[in-house]
């Protein structure tokens, strides 16, 4: 597909849920009227994270700005219609509020547990410290003789249907105008002096000029910034998707249980979902999916029988290998503009939180590019300079 212009004044590398959620987001900035090409590599999302996600929120975060970023998500999701210009063919997007549960297994961890449940208070959440007796009367299913306490959010923190957003933003985005073509971006072209990317070139052949480059590129999104000449320290990592068939079903649902074992699990729909990341856990080759079928009997399954006495007749249904965006500095998102190439834009390394970030952080970054700052939240602690200065931004409660 031939793109229609020659030059564009925003050019999205990646078409998943944060290249079409900047997309959209620009159409609904006062004082935008650029165009806005969107190049995706596979429009069928096949292998895209988006595809794979698990499609939940949470507010049990431990750095400020994580936390307020997901509560913007709440509102987002919770106002979808409206925030789509209450048009009626827009669904309303429902949030099953059944939580996290964090399982803390050590006296550390529980107080570490503690000191984060005040954070979260104090910046509005719900999340409640519980002793194993609190846990045990709540969810009487759970096995909760290594478990010293948790933390829980029954209010606003749980699944949504992450598919219709992502399958929304790409709608609206084109209806407002936003062009998407079916193509890989191979190269950059810079300006004499380095401080610009002039121009991109397609794989089908074509060069575009651009004002501003977005990287949308999910775990490609070093490949992407080495096209330019700048490093980025993001890479893919497998994560392991389970749905299964309970012969005894639970007679309520289960919280998104964080097991100390790494392996998390939850209600989903009339079946379950566990997940967690391999023994061994390297970076991978971008279109390497292989499956550890030893998986689910060598880690999973025992965790969750373990944990959940109930759950110890089980069959799965469906499996599934995606990859994390890993930020392997401190598994934060890196968003903003580079110090010297100033018109090339990050928007990476959600390190599995992507999803739900994706409406507060595609806003932040339309923002930035219409206005040069950040209007509604201040996403700073997420800018690139933190990269280049090798400074973590600390965020304890990453799965």
């Amino acid at each position: 597909m031939t793109p229609k212009h020659a030059s564009y004044d925003v050019v999205i590398v990646g078409g998943a849920i944060f290249g079409s959620s900047v997309a959209w987001w620009l159409t609904q900035m006062p004082g935008f009227n650029g165009t806005v090409l969107v190049v995706e590599r596979d429009p069928t999302y096949q292998f895209a994270s988006t595809s794979h996600t698990n499609s939940c929120i949470r507010q049990q975060f431990t750095a400020a700005i994580n936390i307020k970023v997901s509560q913007f998500g709440v509102e987002f999701i919770k106002n979808f219609r409206r925030f789509m210009g209450d048009d009626p063919e827009v669904p309303h997007l429902a949030l099953h509020s059944f939580g996290y549960m964090y399982l803390a297994d050590t006296p550390e961890f529980a107080q570490t547990l503690k000191q984060n449940q005040q954070v979260q208070v104090a910046l509005g959440a719900h999340t409640r410290h519980l002793g194993r007796e609190e846990i045990a009367a709540a969810y009487p299913f759970y096995q909760l003789d290594d478990i010293l306490a948790a933390n829980h959010n029954t209010h606003d923190e749980g699944y949504f249907d992450g598919g219709t957003m992502f399958d929304w933003f790409k709608r609206m985005a084109r209806r407002n105008g936003v062009e998407y073509i079916h193509d890989e971006v191979v190269a950059m072209t810079k300006s004499a002096d380095g401080t610009a990317i002039t121009s991109v070139s397609l794989k089908s052949g074509s060069t575009v000029g651009c004002g501003t480059v977005v990287n949308a590129s999910g775990p490609r999104a070093l490949a992407t910034a080495q096209m330019a000449g700048l490093s980025l320290p993001v890479e893919p990592r497998k994560r392991y998707t389970f749905i299964f068939d309970a012969a005894k079903p639970l007679d309520r649902d289960l919280p998104l249980t964080i097991d100390p074992s790494g392996v998390h699990f939850r209600t989903d729909g009339k079946y379950y979902m566990a997940g967690c990341p391999p023994e061994d856990d390297p970076a991978v080759a971008y279109d390497d999916f292989g499956f550890d079928h030893g998986l689910w009997e060598n880690k999973v399954w025992p965790a969750v029988a373990t944990r959940v006495p109930q759950l110890d007749q089980v069959k799965v249904i469906n499996e599934w290998v995606g990859h994390y965006a890993y930020n392997v500095l401190d598994q934060n998102a890196i968003l903003g503009r580079h110090s010297v190439v100033s018109n090339f834009v990050f928007l990476n390394g959600f390190s599995g939180h992507g999803l739900q970030q994706s409406p507060a952080l595609g806003r932040g970054i339309a923002e930035l590019i219409t206005y040069g700052e950040y209007r509604s939240l201040d996403l700073s602690p997420f800018e690139y300079r933190r990269i280049e200065t090798n400074q973590a931004m600390i965020e304890k409660a990453v799965i």
